[in-house]
């Protein structure tokens, strides 16, 4: 089912050969044909000729773009868009649905289900009903949920969406080698020329091998999904931490300058505070030490259940403050019991007692 010749890099790990893949647009003329349509959708809302289907497309366009672009203002915005559509359409299904999926990219789970159910007895039709149960099922942790959904998925079809689900729910549970045949299988599955659905695949599936300490792998996918957009900011910002690991600290630091200056994450101002050295290291580490902290402040205020994860991680390493990492760690471990919160959790712990 892998459908790909593994490569053999120094150090004895295999890595896929991925060269040769599914052909896609070039990745500037995408972006620019994105930001196109969102500005004529945006421009038909205003105008108030905006239909039902526009409406989803130009939430999901909206939330793409942010993804790809690592700025949570733009998910922001989707979300509001998305708030906006159930107002204009509070009987269409489609609208509770793109509401459901916003509220679960910020963790807001239970309020997504609810849409969910109300979408449902309005008429969404089951495929889209289960994909979205099952994504919030994969974020708290319920895999085996998941996969009785993702089962059910592939019943109907063996296609991009269904195969890349799967292997979605296995590298979340921990499955490395089992997502990695899914991920194999979903990308040559893939029939479109836009490069964001494959992309988008290649970065999760490099984040895992990364995750796994496998980077041979992690940078055979990274670099290929970065080759389709080269302005993929969370795909350089894991190649930022490949090249950490494989000791090139001048070359991560400067990938890391770049996206702390474009993205308004203030997890890539952390990851480069680490690498300079920690908070007190130097004016600059200083500097970007001391935006993280405002930014983390921020979006604790604004979204404290999709950033109780990423603030602990902050305050537990250049933060200085393992007690409050501790409480954030646990606080997330109550909203998403995974096995990525339990880890964190126990380094927490395990700091707290050294202090």
């Amino acid at each position: 089912m892998s459908g790909s010749t593994a490569a053999t890099h120094a150090g004895g790990e295999s890595g896929p050969d991925l060269a040769g893949g599914p052909p896609t647009t070039a990745g500037v003329i995408a972006m620019g044909n994105l930001d196109a349509r969102i500005e004529g959708l945006t421009s038909q809302a205003t105008r108030g000729r905006l239909t039902a289907d526009g409406w989803g497309e130009l939430v999901e366009l909206t939330a793409l773009r942010g993804h790809v672009r690592g700025r949570i203002d733009e998910a922001e915005r989707a979300a509001s868009l998305a708030g906006t559509f159930v107002d204009q359409a509070p009987r269409d299904p489609r609208s509770l649905m793109a509401r459901a999926r916003l509220a679960g990219l910020f963790h807001r789970f239970a309020a997504a289900l609810d849409d969910l159910d109300a979408a449902a007895a309005l008429g969404l039709d089951r495929r889209s009903a289960d994909e979205e149960r099952a994504a919030v099922c994969q974020a708290v942790g319920q895999y085996e949920d998941a996969l009785a959904l993702h089962r059910q998925g592939l019943s109907r079809g063996r296609d991009f969406r269904t195969l890349g689900a799967m292997a979605r729910c296995h590298a979340e549970s921990g499955e490395p080698d089992e997502a990695g045949t899914w991920f194999l299988a979903a990308r040559g599955a893939y029939r479109g020329v836009s490069p964001f659905p494959l992309a988008v695949l290649e970065f999760q599936c490099g984040q895992m091998w990364l995750a796994q300490g496998r980077l041979v792998s992690a940078r055979v996918w990274l670099e290929s999904a970065a080759r389709r957009l080269p302005s993929y900011v969370p795909a350089q910002g894991r190649l930022a931490e490949t090249d950490a690991a494989e000791g090139r600290t001048a070359v991560a630091t400067e990938r890391l300058r770049r996206l702390a200056l474009v993205s308004d994450d203030p997890d890539y101002a952390t990851r480069l505070v680490r690498l300079l050295g920690g908070g007190e290291a130097s004016a600059e580490a200083r500097f970007w030490r001391a935006r993280a902290a405002a930014r983390y402040e921020e979006l604790m205020a604004r979204h404290p259940e999709a950033y109780t994860d990423h603030a602990a991680e902050f305050w537990l390493t250049v933060g200085g403050d393992p007690q409050r990492a501790l409480r954030l760690a646990r606080w997330n471990l109550a909203l998403r019991a995974t096995p990525r919160a339990r880890v964190l959790v126990n380094r927490a712990m395990c700091r707290v007692g050294q202090h």
